[in-house]
C-alpha cells in the first residue's frame, strides 16, 4: 500500500490559483490510480478528479472541469492538482487517495487516504 500526504493548501482570493501536491510513499506508486476528493464545511466528501497509473486516463467532477488539472509524476511518487479560477464554493479540505486498479470517482473505491489539506477561497 501507499500512504498519501497532501500539501499546498492555503487561502486565496476568488479567481486565484493553487497547486496541491500529494506524495504517496510506499511501494509501487506507479501501479495505483490516484484521486482527489474534497469535503466542504458541513457537507459530505465529494469527488474532484482522478488519474490512472500511467497518467493517460483522467476524469473530473463537472464542477471543476476546465478549471482544475490533475497530473502525476511517477518518478517522484507524486500527484498534483492544479486549481485555477478558484471560487468560494471550492473551499474545502482536499484529500488525496489511492486505489489499486483503474480510475474511480467514488469514495468507497479508495482504500488509502491522506489526512487532507485545507483550501479557503474568499470572495
Amino acid at each position: 500500500q501507499v500512504q498519501p500526504v497532501e500539501s499546498g493548501g492555503g487561502s486565496v482570493q476568488a479567481g486565484g490559483s493553487l497547486r496541491l501536491s500529494c506524495h504517496a510513499s510506499g511501494r509501487l506508486f506507479s501501479t495505483y490510480a490516484m484521486g482527489w476528493f474534497r469535503q466542504p464545511p458541513v457537507k459530505e466528501r465529494e469527488f474532484v478528479a482522478t488519474i490512472g497509473w500511467l497518467g493517460r486516463n483522467v476524469d473530473y467532477a463537472d464542477s471543476v472541469k476546465d478549471r482544475f488539472i490533475i497530473s502525476r509524476d511517477n518518478n517522484k511518487d507524486t500527484v498534483y492538482l492544479q486549481m485555477n479560477n478558484l471560487q468560494a464554493e471550492d473551499t474545502a479540505v482536499y484529500y488525496c487517495a489511492a486505489r489499486a486498479g483503474d480510475i474511480g470517482g467514488r469514495v468507497w473505491e479508495y482504500n488509502c487516504w491522506g489526512k487532507g489539506t485545507e483550501v479557503t477561497v474568499s470572495s
